[in-house]
């Protein structure tokens, strides 16, 4: 039964929620936002605050973007984890970290079958209990990872019949660099998974190869599966109209986490063999700005490799808040979009570089499910392999375009990727599962 009169009470389960840095949490937050704006009540169940400074590092500005009318609810996720303080340590973990930990897995993961994040199921249901008493709840939507997310829509469903949704950033048994499953189909995870499937509304995956493979292995429920690509958020992304002039160096950029899978040593081999073919890119610089790996601790490999290139004019800036993303692409006349080979990734980066009209060196392999979206972008100069020489082509193709970027040409770029905008991924699933509810009260 609908809670009030147009205004449906959603749910929503996100571990990742402002001020989480990690990339997760712009789905969740625009989700989240774009429900409340169509006139839902809108609960956004996640974790507290601490617990992004002590396991990922967190970006408070963006606690400012989420809508006044959302009601978030912040409980504890494994508090013991990240803490620094000895003396407050149990006599196993002084003792041995390593068995600490394991045995804190078996526990873990007696709860539900994911490792680390299984201890947060309990608290979990049990605030949505409490969430449900005070206004019941007509729909939960969970977004992974982590899949314990799935957890209160499983609760809520199984005691009260509470319809739910599914949103898969990537996916739970599908490793999306590999292509290989994960796991046995007779594992405890995928029995749940199946049975997920088998009771949910809908169920949201990020691209169309994402989907098809679950509609293969899940036939019995693919008539439930949905695209609902990331898209851009013209809120952060904002206006980025600034052409430089025609006489000063170019500024290539990369915004985005800087991480192991993606292809940075090629990249890197690339600008400086560009640089040593194309006048345009004499004077050039390569700014990198994003996060270090994923984890609060930055990715040492990955500092000790940019810093090795600084004699090409490379440098890195730092992590960027959400809330000065479109501040950061005023700095650059074009971008390397750099991410892994696989046909089942898209990598959230496409559409904001999109979004901001500059020419794009498409540093990746041709199967990666990103090349799809740039499909028709005016001014996109992709890569044919992944390899340092094709990547220097790809630069320098990309250098020669932003020289003789326009106002125009941005303008055009821009409007071309106006069908990328996340409103628009997310609109289309909000009026139907409306329609679900409202017709169940009828």
């Amino acid at each position: 039964m609908v809670s009030e009169e147009n205004h449906p009470h959603l749910l929503y389960v996100a571990w990742a929620f402002p001020p989480a840095r990690n990339a997760g949490m712009y789905r969740a937050l625009a989700t989240a936002n774009a429900f409340v704006r169509d006139g839902w009540k809108v609960t956004v169940l996640t974790a507290t605050e601490d617990t992004y400074e002590r396991l990922t590092g967190s970006d408070p500005e963006t606690v400012k973007s989420i809508d006044p009318r959302i009601t978030v609810v912040r409980i504890p996720f494994d508090p013991e984890r990240g803490d620094t303080n000895i003396g407050s340590w149990s006599r196993l973990r002084v003792f041995s970290s390593l068995l600490w930990n394991a045995s804190r897995w078996l526990v873990s993961l007696a709860q539900f079958p994911e490792l680390a994040y299984g201890s947060w199921r309990k608290p979990l249901e049990e605030a949505a209990e409490r969430i449900n008493a005070a206004f019941p709840v007509d729909l939960v939507i969970g977004t992974a990872n982590p899949n314990v997310d799935f957890a209160p829509a499983n609760y809520l469903n199984r005691r009260y019949g509470t319809p739910f949704v599914i949103d898969h950033r990537d996916a739970w048994h599908l490793n999306v660099y590999s292509g290989k499953r994960v796991g046995e189909r007779w594992h405890r995870s995928n029995r749940l998974e199946r049975s997920l499937l088998a009771r949910c509304t809908e169920a949201w995956f990020v691209n169309e190869p994402i989907k098809r493979w679950h509609g293969s292995e899940y036939p019995h429920a693919a008539n439930k599966f949905q695209v609902v690509a990331n898209g851009y958020d013209t809120s952060f992304v904002g206006d980025t109209d600034t052409v430089h002039p025609k006489n000063a160096p170019l500024v290539f950029g990369y915004l985005g986490t800087i991480y192991g899978p993606i292809p940075l040593r090629e990249a890197l081999e690339g600008w400086a063999q560009a640089r040593a073919l194309v006048p345009q890119l004499v004077d050039a610089r390569l700014v990198f700005r994003g996060r270090l790996g994923h984890f609060a601790e930055a990715d040492q490999e990955a500092a000790n490799l940019l810093k090795s290139f600084e004699s090409e004019n490379v440098s890195y800036g730092g992590p960027v808040s959400k809330t000065q993303v479109s501040a950061t692409y005023q700095d650059f006349d074009a971008v390397l979009l750099v991410i892994s080979k696989s046909k089942y990734v898209t990598s959230g980066k496409v559409f904001e570089y999109a979004s901001t009209g500059l020419p794009i060196a498409a540093l990746h392999d041709p199967v990666t499910a990103a090349t799809a979206i740039l499909e028709g972008y005016p001014s996109v100069h992709p890569a044919v392999e992944v390899s340092a020489e094709a990547f220097a082509e790809a630069i320098g193709a990309a250098a020669i375009a932003a020289a003789n970027s326009t106002p125009q040409s941005r303008d055009a770029a821009r409007t071309w990727a106006a069908h990328l905008e996340r409103d628009a991924q997310l609109s289309p699933r909000i009026a139907a599962l409306r329609e679900v509810i409202e017709s169940g009260r009828k």
